[in-house]
């Protein structure tokens, strides 16, 4: 009876202990499956950050090229016009009898192509290219980035867009400053029919060893702060009229505006994109107008600018201010002095912002960016 008493008491422990392994063995599990969990979680995390912050450096990445893209190409298309209104601005002395008559700007053309053939309405291209690439493509880039931090911290869409068109203006103008100075002396400069060409280099130097300022460097930023001051209108009301516009043309204008698609195409992002596409002269007229009002908005400040950059060629050792030739401006021809060449600057604005913005968007449609 003992035997069978203890035998039974025996069996019951070992059951007790084995309930017991199992409670614990069950309650292990779920913590093992907890962390598993948390840490499935915390590599997902991690992972949709790592993958955000890809596609962020893409479309940065892809932005700054066809941005540059976009610029080389408006500025190849209006490169004659500009060849000209520098010129104009700049009161060159072989042209400056064209400016303010009618058909001065074809007069000028046609008399440059007489003299020096097409390369002559080309002269400093091939410098304006090296610097219009990083401008714009450091000026989409730049917009694109800033628009997104500033929504964030900036309600009115509006303010947002102007203020981040004048911050993107002022970044990729201090950054190509010095190229437009020798862009705008090579195309000053008219040399001797048969003589030749003048060389980047000849040029870079002889601007370094001007003694206008103390250290040769600082002859490269000739009416850098006048172009500050500029700039800060030119780029705000160029990206607000363009995106006022184009919102405009989604929304109110729509139906005249948008392009008619009779099924989307395209998955994801090019599928969304479809529903709201402007037609081609939509795109084009936005981009021409933004392009006007912001050559208005800056025109004084851009010819005072011009003067000083070429003032060099003139007097290599003295130094001129823009307030000195603010004045010698007004004392020419008053308030019309400040706006010469104007005119010429719309013809080659209007189509030169018509087919950077153009092209900026059709690139990214084409490659899918958002």
């Amino acid at each position: 009876m003992g035997n069978s008493s203890a035998a039974a008491l025996h069996s019951h422990l070992r059951q007790d202990k084995d309930t017991i392994g199992v409670t614990n063995g069950s309650t292990a599990r779920p913590e093992t499956a907890r962390e598993a969990v948390a840490e499935t979680g915390l590599s997902g995390s991690t992972a949709a950050q790592n993958s955000a912050g890809l596609e962020s450096t893409r479309y940065a990445a892809a932005t700054l090229v066809i941005g540059g893209v976009a610029g080389c190409t408006a500025k190849t298309v209006v490169a004659p016009l500009d060849r000209v209104k520098i010129l104009f601005q700049t009161h060159h002395a072989r042209f400056a009898k064209y400016a303010g008559t009618h058909f001065g700007l074809v007069r000028a053309g046609a008399a440059i192509y007489r003299e020096y053939g097409v390369r002559g309405l080309f002269q400093g291209h091939s410098m304006q290219l090296a610097r219009i690439f990083p401008y714009a493509a450091i000026k989409f880039m730049t917009y694109e980035q800033l628009k997104r931090a500033l929504g964030r911290r900036v309600g009115d869409k509006h303010m947002r867009n102007f203020l981040a068109g004048s911050l993107c203006g002022v970044i990729s103008v201090t950054v190509s400053y010095p190229l437009d100075m020798l862009r705008v002396r090579m195309a000053y400069t008219t040399p001797v029919a048969g003589a030749p060409r003048q060389r980047v280099g000849s040029v870079a130097r002889e601007i370094y060893r001007e003694k206008a300022h103390r250290f040769g460097v600082g002859n490269f930023f000739r009416g850098f702060p006048l172009s500050l001051m500029g700039i800060v209108p030119y780029g705000g009301v160029s990206f607000l009229t363009h995106e006022h516009l184009t919102a405009l043309a989604r929304g109110r204008f729509a139906a005249v505006a948008v392009r008619a698609n009779s099924e989307a195409v395209g998955r994801g992002r090019r599928r969304r994109r479809k529903a709201r596409d402007l037609k081609a002269w939509v795109e084009l007229a936005a981009g021409g107008a933004s392009g006007a009002v912001a050559q208005t908005a800056s025109y004084p400040f851009e010819l005072v600018r011009r003067r000083m950059q070429i003032a060099g060629a003139h007097s290599p050792s003295q130094r001129v201010g823009a307030g000195q030739i603010a004045r010698e401006v007004w004392r020419e021809a008053g308030v019309r002095g400040f706006f010469v060449g104007l005119t010429i600057g719309y013809v080659k604005v209007v189509p030169m912002f018509a087919v950077s913005f153009y092209t900026y968007e059709k690139l990214k449609e084409v490659f899918d960016l958002e």
